[in-house]
């Protein structure tokens, strides 16, 4: 398979020791409430909880990966501990003192920055970073959301210090956990086209003939916004639209919306959002490494300051996307997920800042990772996954989001809800709601998780 290469290195600034522990305790303290001032630190500091430094030099090379992991079991699952080589216990508890004995200020770094594709060389043919190349994919920890049980053992090492219990976030009354749920505006019209040329082979002229007359006198099965918002309604949730401004191929001839952003569509649209469903951009190929590409699109689709983005086909380049993210002022993005396999690209099942390592410090937009695409359940290229075979997959997955009160962000293209599609199609996507539901989840628009999350 072609790969394309990424571009060239640029100029990082320093990890050091106090950048990594303010990166991951900044996103600690999102997830836990009133984590004492100083009550985390590194091994010979006055903290109260001292974390072993083991990253033994590591962050001072360009080196994508890590020593192997030593596993150990917390809260009943067998975990990967990077920088920690097992021989003194994982936790040691004093009176008023705590000490870990793996560096997980540095291993929920690693995962959580992106340490890994950033210096990684390798790309797939969309210039993605593939699951094959991670982490992930090497120690088979895909759907386990690490870093989650990184803070946990911290968690455990405050609490018994301090003797002040942290309150977890909530995400509304009764909710343990929030779902994400969105759609990829890639088709509208082209719904025809598969039977229509399996007629033409098949020398079924009339049928093709009939197919033809219907695509341009009747609206197409895939121009269905109104039924995609009814579908997630039914579960009062609403959806987050992201609408492809692009009509034309890429320059690589990556194809990008079979429609055009019509005044039609823009009343359709508007209506939805009416209804409290939101609109955000789906930038088209191209945008992910050029900014002027990129802020005109921003600009043609979103009108409001807190927009979200997510790039068509997933496209990220680590090592220029992040910086023309910030630079758009994009309220939220939701690009980060494997297109290969569902899980937690950066082992979180939390909304996160990415880290910026040009200048050592997080970035101003943040991520809402993708968990679930529908594509990669059954794709040639990807899981194929049988229509029975979707839930039971996912639903380990998503009871780690449940267990650690996360967000599910769930990614169901609109052409999916085509009732021909039997194995990702309106079926699976009901089961997953239904579960969702059932355990409780407050169904949030991007707008909505990001005014959860501030920055400072």
């Amino acid at each position: 398979m072609h790969t394309a290469p990424p571009p060239a290195l640029p100029p990082t600034a320093p990890v050091t020791a106090e950048v990594r522990l303010a990166y991951v305790l900044a996103h600690f303290r999102r997830v836990y409430e009133r984590v004492p001032a100083g009550a985390i630190g590194y091994a010979g500091g006055p903290a109260a909880v001292a974390v072993a430094n083991r990253a033994e030099g590591f962050f001072d090379r360009a080196h994508p990966c890590p020593p192997a992991p030593s596993w150990r079991e917390w809260r009943g699952q067998r975990v990967p501990f990077f920088f920690y080589d097992g021989a003194r216990p994982l936790l040691e508890l004093a009176p008023g003192r705590a000490r870990i004995a793996a560096d997980v200020v540095s291993a929920a770094f690693y995962l959580l920055s992106g340490w890994q594709e950033y210096f990684s060389n390798k790309r797939d043919r969309h210039g993605r970073f593939p699951y094959a190349a991670s982490v992930q994919a090497r120690y088979g920890f895909v759907a386990l959301p690490v870093v989650n049980y990184y803070f946990d053992v911290l968690r455990v090492a405050v609490e018994h210090a301090t003797g002040r219990p942290l309150r977890p976030r909530t995400w509304g009354p009764g909710a343990p956990f929030a779902a994400f749920v969105s759609h990829d505006l890639d088709n509208l019209r082209s719904a025809w086209k598969t039977p229509a040329k399996a007629a033409l082979r098949a020398g079924r002229l009339m049928d093709f003939g009939q197919m033809l007359w219907q695509h341009w006198t009747q609206p197409d099965v895939w121009d269905n916004l109104e039924a995609v918002a009814a579908a997630t309604a039914q579960y009062g949730a609403r959806s987050t639209f992201f609408v492809l401004p692009a009509h034309r191929p890429g320059a690589d001839g990556t194809p990008n919306a079979d429609y055009r952003l019509t005044a039609r569509l823009w009343q359709r649209l508007a209506k939805l959002a009416k209804q409290g469903h939101a609109v955000a951009l789906h930038a088209s190929i191209g945008t992910a490494d050029n900014f002027i590409h990129f802020d005109t699109e921003r600009q043609e689709v979103l009108d409001a300051e807190a927009g979200g983005n997510r790039f068509h086909y997933l496209r990220w380049e680590p090592r220029l996307t992040t910086s023309i993210v910030d630079q758009a002022d994009i309220a939220f993005d939701s690009t980060l997920g494997f297109a290969e396999h569902f899980g937690f690209r950066n082992s979180y099942c939390h909304p996160f800042y990415p880290f910026d390592f040009r200048n050592s410090t997080a970035h101003e937009f943040l991520e809402i990772p993708l968990n679930v695409m529908d594509a990669t359940l059954h794709h040639p290229n990807y899981l194929q996954l049988g229509p029975d075979e979707v839930l039971p997959a996912l639903v380990p997955m998503l009871a780690e989001v449940e267990k650690f009160g996360g967000v599910a962000s769930v990614l169901w293209h609109n052409q999916n809800f085509d009732p021909a599609n039997t194995t990702n199609g309106p079926r699976q996507f009901h089961e997953i709601m239904g579960w969702l539901r059932g355990r409780g989840a407050a169904f949030l628009t991007g707008t909505e998780i990001w005014a959860q999350f501030p920055a400072a």
